[in-house]
């Protein structure tokens, strides 16, 4: 009896557009700087995000010498709730920041001084001058990148801290001085694309800003599951035979994917996601958090998701992937929201499918009481599908 389940996962195949990776801007080495002047700022006796995000900023820039220059454009860049407020608690500290930060030239340096960083013995960042360099630029370009340039501060300095403490291979462990205002906007990245996946402890990098990974060194633990999970092989002539005992109706739509024009998958994708053993899967709080504030923001996601889907047979003559239907919205989404957003339009009934089998999506009943229906030639079709 051929296998017809795929895991959730899996029946988001088609490939997402992605841009080409970027060199990594750090080497371990200057990871582990970073890593040291994150965990620096989260033991200074600062109120909350915004004065740390400020911290990290100069910090680095004054690292040798013991002063960093910042301007008023830097300051607004970092988007901070309380500038005036952070500024004052920084200068608690004994920081001394002159107030044409404040009304001065926009586009003018101002000199900060930060006594902890001119002592020379138990210099608490003792980086040469390359490593004080790469690591500056690199915490000006993680705060730009594309998902989180226009976030709070809280969730832009928890994308330096997750950056900083992931692997070339996009692993990560939550470190434990990440600031507690950080660890609540962890939704946030993941709705955002800056991560893929989030649990208690764990996350990974989107591959989208995985230039910006520290290239921390992966634990025992780590480096064991990446070898325990060899890349799997495509056998053309078990997917073939597969075919062969497999029900007309479903051979008939593994066919119409597989030949697809428009999508022009790999037959080896193809194959993986019609061949996988079903798995079930358990969504993290952080991942229902952020569907929760994402759904707010789509009142209108049953129709359009119905409506996608009749557009797309017409076009493909399959349904779409859980890939497809995101990126043919404009969601965003990846990884577990992703699959927690296309789950709850099935148990809400704006959309249905046939159990596991992917690229089956098509109006559910919520959406036919709507009239969002597909053609009648099509709907038979589906309908012997759903028997196979």
């Amino acid at each position: 009896m051929p296998k017809t389940a795929s895991s959730l996962n899996k029946v988001s195949t088609a490939p997402d557009s992605e841009p080409s990776a970027l060199p990594f801007l750090l080497t371990s080495v200057q990871g582990e700087a970073a890593r040291t002047l994150l965990s620096y700022v989260a033991s200074l006796p600062l109120p909350g995000p915004d004065a740390q995000l400020i911290a990290v900023v100069v910090a680095i820039r004054a690292a040798r010498g013991g002063a960093g220059n910042l301007t008023r454009q830097d300051l607004s860049a970092m988007r901070l709730g309380n500038p005036q407020g952070a500024v004052d608690a920084l200068r608690g500290l004994g920081w001394q920041i002159d107030d044409a930060l404040f009304d001065g030239d926009p586009s003018m340096p101002v000199r900060i001084a930060v006594p902890a960083l001119a002592r020379e013995n138990d210099h608490p960042l003792p980086f040469g001058k390359q490593t004080r360099s790469r690591v500056s630029g690199w915490t000006t370009r993680a705060l730009s990148a594309k998902p989180v340039k226009k976030l709070p501060s809280a969730a832009r300095l928890a994308s330096l801290f997750l950056a900083a403490h992931s692997t070339s291979k996009l692993l990560g462990r939550i470190p434990p001085d990440l600031p507690a205002a950080c660890r609540a906007l962890l939704p946030e990245l993941l709705q955002k694309g800056f991560l893929t996946e989030v649990s208690e402890d764990r996350f990974l990098l989107a591959p989208v800003v995985q230039h910006l990974s520290g290239q921390r060194c992966p634990t025992a633990e780590e480096r064991s599951a990446t070898i325990a999970t060899p890349e799997s092989q495509f056998d053309a002539a078990a997917w073939k035979q597969w075919k062969h005992t497999a029900t007309p109706a479903l051979r008939r739509h593994v066919e119409a994917v597989e030949h697809c024009a428009v999508c022009a998958l790999p037959v080896e994708r193809v194959a993986e996601a019609f061949t996988s053993d079903a798995r079930s899967h358990s969504f993290y709080q952080t991942v229902k958090n952020a569907y929760g504030e994402w759904k707010d923001s789509h009142p209108d996601r049953g129709p359009q998701a119905a409506e996608f889907t009749v557009a797309f047979r017409a076009e493909h003559g399959h349904g779409p992937s859980y890939a497809q239907l995101c990126a043919g919205l404009g969601w965003g989404l990846k990884g577990p929201l992703r699959g927690f957003v296309v789950k709850r339009l099935l148990v809400n009934e704006w959309l249905t499918d046939t159990g596991s089998v992917p690229w089956t999506l098509r109006p559910g009943q919520a959406a036919q009481a709507q009239g969002i229906v597909l053609p009648k030639a099509r709907s038979t079709a589906v309908a012997a599908q759903a028997g196979a």
